[in-house]
């Protein structure tokens, strides 16, 4: 773990390999580990893969109130910026996919490629709104444990929590440890989320869209709608999998990843 001290706050990260940069942005409410399967792969095979714990989340600083995605876009230019990067391959899944959008939309010249995964572009509904900031209020009184336990069969499908249970044990522990005033942040921030669709239309680089069959977060028909506004878009679905199919279908998600770099390099 290599840290950087970016505009007052201490972020952690992981800097692999050597090669065509590649960024990828972790979901809610997890960390930057849950990206080393393909931070470990793809950092032996020619890329120079960079993952960080975003502003809240891992051991990067937690500052608590609202943290918007513009904030956290903002703080992957920056990182970006302190490791010498100037244009790179950006993926997120899920909120780190809308925080990749939001950086598509303030830097677009600075993204090489695009990869979308189990992600949504529209703005947050009224009723959205409602239920984030209960759940910002939720978290800060009780922790984040009993809401972790709740969710663990919606980020990984309930078959796989059965077959693979050291996948739902890395999942059920990035979100255990998540600092509760972190993810609180990041909810009533996300809560304000823009439409992302117009910009999408715009996108001119190589772009991967990933999704889950079995996703109830972001489901199939969210993933085939940015397939259909952004140009030239490769679309993904991963069978079997849920809102996690990085991890889930680590083999099936790494292919599909290897041959969309392959040709951006």
């Amino acid at each position: 773990m290599s840290t950087a001290e970016l505009d007052g706050i201490s972020v952690a990260y992981d800097d692999l390999g050597t090669g065509l940069p590649v960024v990828l942005v972790h979901g809610h409410p997890f960390n930057r580990t849950m990206w080393r399967p393909q931070a470990e792969r793809f950092g032996r095979e020619g890329y120079r893969v960079i993952t960080a714990d975003l502003r809240g989340y891992g051991e990067t600083t937690v500052v608590p109130g609202k943290t918007g995605l513009d904030v956290f876009a903002a703080d992957i230019a920056r990182l970006a910026d302190h490791l010498g990067l100037d244009r790179f391959v950006l993926g997120g899944l899920s909120m780190g996919g809308q925080i990749v959008m939001e950086f598509q939309r303030t830097y677009p010249d600075r993204v090489a490629g695009l990869l979308l995964a189990d992600t949504s572009p529209q703005e947050e509904t009224e009723e959205g709104k409602r239920v984030r900031n209960a759940m910002a209020d939720r978290v800060l009184a009780e922790g984040i444990g009993p809401y972790a336990d709740e969710v663990l069969t919606k980020m990984v499908s309930p078959e796989n929590v059965r077959t693979q249970p050291d996948v739902a044990a890395h999942v059920l522990r990035m979100m255990r440890t998540t600092p509760k005033e972190g993810a609180a942040a990041a909810l009533r921030g996300r809560a304000e989320r823009p439409d992302y669709r117009e910009t999408l239309a715009k996108v001119t680089v190589p772009s991967l869209i990933v999704v889950g069959t079995e996703d109830e977060y972001t489901p199939v028909s969210d993933a085939e709608l940015m397939h259909k506004l952004i140009p030239g878009s490769t679309l993904a679905v991963i069978e079997g999998a849920a809102h996690m199919p990085n991890l889930e279908r680590e083999a099936e998600f790494n292919a599909v990843f290897a041959r969309f770099l392959k040709e951006i390099r």
